[in-house]
């Protein structure tokens, strides 16, 4: 497979749209900009904004950095505009901070380091502002924690529009599409009139407390995402990047800690389901339960398939051998 065929498919699995590079979205309207601005209709609507347009270039960069930080979580910012009740996204920038494998903090030489960059960008041409953050959840899902909520509401309280975005790196490489969230929290002391059930299937015990109390004071925002021709070049030369480094790695061994982790994770699970329940027959695991146990066999029978296949590609032994090889990984894959 080559690089261009991988973009191609990468395209598909995360359904991106290409429209006219003279469509309205990459224009800037200073005027209309200020405008909707002083008007700040967010301010009279928590639940104002509706999608996340996000462009392709954007996503790449956010993707290659989130990546990169693994096992540690890393920070970034974005620039876009306001267009209706959808926030568009058009850059990403990372930021200098130091992260753990639970949170990252942003220092003043981060904070020195946004102003240049952003100054830097009106001088080169970009001018559209800040609108976002962005961090990564290394095998934890999408969400916002109780630190990110926090530092959500301050932004939105203090440079809305805001918005959070949140990459799991780990399941990106895992599930072959990019495990991306968008959010927004509500005012301090609001109540959303629909409060939704927690999905708990998909984020870790050790995070359940946390997410659960937190869960009500955010909501998720569409994600789409967008490019045009003349992002192609750009896009081809950050591809080549993240080509490289995901062909040049195996999931089943660059994300090991995560697999052993998801299995842990689902075997406590059953646990306390089991520890739970008063009777002496065998509990039959729930949906939720089943459904994460055959999403990590899944995930692993994709990595151990795309590990065979770039071995008989790249490997010297004879093609009559290699091809039995698949076939047997194939079969058993599907029986």
């Amino acid at each position: 497979m080559s690089a261009g065929t991988a973009l191609q498919t990468f395209s598909l699995t995360n359904s991106i749209l290409e429209i006219s590079p003279h469509d309205e979205i990459y224009k800037f309207d200073a005027e209309a900009n200020r405008q909707i601005n002083r008007d700040a209709p967010w301010t009279k609507d928590p639940h104002y904004f509706k999608l996340c347009r996000i462009s392709a270039v954007a996503l790449i960069k956010m993707v290659i950095h989130a990546r990169s930080g693994v096992p540690h979580e890393i920070m970034g910012l974005m620039q876009g505009k306001v267009v209706g009740n959808t926030i568009v996204i058009m850059d990403s920038f990372a930021l200098p901070v130091q992260g753990t494998e639970t949170r990252v903090n942003a220092a003043a030489e981060a904070n020195e380091y946004m102003v240049e960059y952003i100054q830097g960008s009106e001088k080169a041409g970009r001018l559209e502002n800040a609108i976002g953050w962005y961090h990564s959840h290394p095998g934890y899902g999408c969400w916002l924690s109780g630190i990110d909520v926090n530092t959500q509401m301050n932004n939105q309280k203090f440079q809305d529009p805001f918005i959070a975005v949140v990459i799991d790196p780990n399941r990106t490489i895992s599930a072959g599409k990019v495990d991306i969230g968008a959010f927004r929290t509500y005012p301090e002391n609001y109540t959303p009139p629909h409060a939704s059930a927690s999905e708990y299937q998909s984020i870790p015990l050790s995070k359940i407390e946390d997410f659960g109390v937190h869960a009500n004071q955010y909501y998720q925002v569409d994600v789409e995402i967008f490019k045009s021709t003349l992002d192609n070049e750009l896009l081809a030369l950050l591809w080549n990047k993240y080509w490289v480094n995901t062909l040049s790695q195996s999931p089943l061994i660059s994300n090991r800690a995560y697999a052993v982790s998801q299995l842990s994770d689902l075997h406590q699970k059953l646990s306390k389901a089991t520890s739970t329940v008063s009777s002496t027959r065998p509990v039959v695991p729930t949906l939720k339960d089943k459904d994460g146990a055959q999403k990590i066999a899944v995930e692993a029978q994709h990595g151990l398939i795309a590990q065979v296949l770039k071995d008989v590609i790249f490997s010297m032994r004879p093609r009559a051998e290699a091809v039995a090889q698949v076939s047997e990984v194939t079969d058993m894959a599907i029986g």
